[in-house]
């Protein structure tokens, strides 16, 4: 496999093509398919969408969720064995479409499928922790718990709100959109030596930290042209120091950005950008909402979520 994670520092590679719903449905470890056999498999509709494509003999979508969890686990208790620190980027297949819980979650989060996904993802993470921990490093291993964009409309979200749940809290929008809903994700970190259990901060931050973060942690100097756009986050976790972001980007699906600093924020946009409505091409039929572009909108009707450390 060219341009691969084992082309760019990784040691070791184990996973899929792209999100589970985009073929090729392949395992790969390290730079080879794991399959036999090559099929090929239709398309679905639904919560369990996929698109169809060439699929593995040994690749079952139901399977892919606990499979790769299974081999997280079996990553971090060999690794634990040596004296050596290591490094696990872990990203979790959902809870993004298909949506496929398996059978022990169906029904159990009182919700939709979705929620079951989401309640089946947490128990996967769970497994993660209690390797980490059976493997006698949990004080100094760090965990960071996160996500890319708000909840996506195919949870269905009339669904979810039947059932009394709100997936983007208080906050407008979706995944795709320029509106907080669409940008809002839970950060999580849990690090015994280092963070104090149940601390929380309302800085507002971005993913792109994470390159300075682990820089900072192993005192790595960026050069000047390296994550010019990212900021270590090392001050607000061991609450020592000052954190450098003073504003924060924004960019939609459909290519409209907002920048944001402290509790305003600033949208280019005369929708939501993304799939919500009003769609772009809705609103700007709309004269009233031109001036959504051109004026600065407080954003916080209450105090920010984000991050909560733990």
């Amino acid at each position: 496999m060219a341009a691969g994670p084992k082309s760019v520092g990784f040691d070791y590679f184990y996973g899929i093509t792209a999100s589970l719903d985009i073929p090729p449905y392949f395992y790969i470890e390290n730079d080879k398919i794991t399959a036999a056999k090559i099929d090929s498999i239709p398309g679905t509709t639904g919560k369990g969408f996929w698109r169809e494509g060439p699929i593995g003999n040994d690749f079952k979508h139901e399977e892919v969720l606990p499979h790769l969890t299974q081999k997280a686990v079996a990553y971090i208790k060999a690794h634990a064995k040596t004296s050596k620190p290591f490094f696990l980027y872990f990203p979790l297949p959902s809870p993004h479409t298909p949506i496929l819980p398996t059978k022990e979650y169906l029904g159990k989060s009182g919700t939709n499928e979705y929620g079951d996904f989401v309640l089946m993802t947490d128990d996967m993470v769970g497994r993660i922790i209690k390797a980490v921990k059976d493997a006698g490093i949990e004080s100094n291993t760090m965990i960071v718990f996160t996500s890319d964009n708000g909840v996506s409309p195919n949870a269905d979200l009339k669904e979810l709100e039947a059932a009394g749940h709100q997936s983007s809290y208080i906050f407008k929008g979706t995944k795709a959109d320029i509106y907080e809903g669409g940008h809002r994700v839970p950060f999580i970190v849990k690090w015994p030596a280092k963070v104090k259990s149940g601390t929380k901060s309302s800085e507002t931050i971005c993913l792109t930290d994470f390159m300075a973060t682990a820089a900072d942690i192993v005192n790595q100097q960026l050069k000047h042209n390296e994550g010019e756009d990212s900021y270590s986050l090392l001050p607000l976790l061991i609450r020592k120091g000052r954190y450098q972001r003073t504003s924060t980007i924004h960019h939609s699906i459909n290519g409209n950005f907002a920048i944001r600093k402290g509790k305003w924020k600033l949208a280019f946009a005369y929708g939501s950008g993304g799939w919500s409505a009003p769609v772009e091409k809705e609103a700007k039929n709309k004269t009233h909402l031109v001036f959504n572009c051109l004026i600065w909108k407080k954003t916080f009707q209450r105090k920010p979520i984000l991050p909560l450390i733990m």
